[in-house]
């Protein structure tokens, strides 16, 4: 049963490192989006998932341990996702999954079993519910962290230009994760969503069929698009 689910967002510039000298500008984000975290650790799930967009290579499931890395980032810097695992998953972790470990390694989580899920963007929403509900199954007390960003056509600089429907987009869905409104989550149109580049749809899916009649309550943290992408931070609880 889901118990508790924080969603972030999965730019690689939420690291610091990554940053630079422009990591200032995501402070509130970064400060909110371990906020949420600390929400699933306050749950004491038995076992957490963290769900995030992935190209090819890396969806499906990575086991604890399995790391990832921001060298492709200009960083030397490598993340664990939970605890250390002997000998360490070969697959590495997609992007948004070690930003997640990130989150994770920076906050105070209980000791439960930490694994992670690649999704791919072209997952219908039927069986993003599916996949979701089976997570919410695998153990009594389940926890999510949920990674995926926005549109990214908030303005003419944004990755994907300007689009006059994605103010509207990232609007609804920042009612739906603070209302934890899985039905509003579910009927997001994957094609305006895919037009738009909100590489959080399908993750955000998983999150409704995961969340579907367990009564949690939702908080929206925080909603900013400082780069034109629409970044969203929530917790449900």
């Amino acid at each position: 049963m889901l118990v508790a689910a924080a969603v972030c967002p999965c730019p690689p510039v939420l690291v610091p490192e990554v940053a630079s000298g422009a990591a200032p500008e995501l402070d509130g984000l970064r400060a909110a989006a371990l906020d949420a975290v600390g929400v699933l650790a306050a749950a004491r799930p038995d076992r957490l998932v963290v769900v995030g967009p992935a190209e090819q290579a890396g969806r499906g499931p990575h086991g604890q341990g399995a790391v990832g890395s921001f060298r492709g980032f200009g960083v030397d810097l490598e993340v664990s996702l939970g605890a250390a695992a002997e000998p360490a998953p070969e697959r590495r972790l997609p992007p948004s999954l070690s930003v997640g470990a990130w989150l994770l390694a920076r906050t105070d989580f209980a000791d439960a079993p930490v694994e992670g899920l690649g999704v791919g963007e072209p997952l219908s929403g039927d069986r993003c519910a599916q996949v979701g509900r089976e997570i919410a199954a695998s153990a009594e007390r389940v926890a999510l962290l949920v990674m995926g960003d926005g549109s990214a056509c908030r303005t003419v600089k944004a990755p994907g230009y300007y689009d006059e429907r994605a103010e509207d987009f990232d609007a609804a869905v920042a009612r739906a994760l603070g209302a934890a409104d899985t039905a509003a989550l579910a009927g997001l149109d994957a094609e305006l969503a895919y037009a738009l580049k909100a590489s959080g749809r399908a993750c955000w899916q998983v999150l409704a069929g995961a969340a579907q009649d367990a009564g949690l309550r939702g908080e929206l943290l925080r909603e900013e698009a400082p780069y034109g992408v629409g970044y969203f931070v929530a917790a449900w609880s």
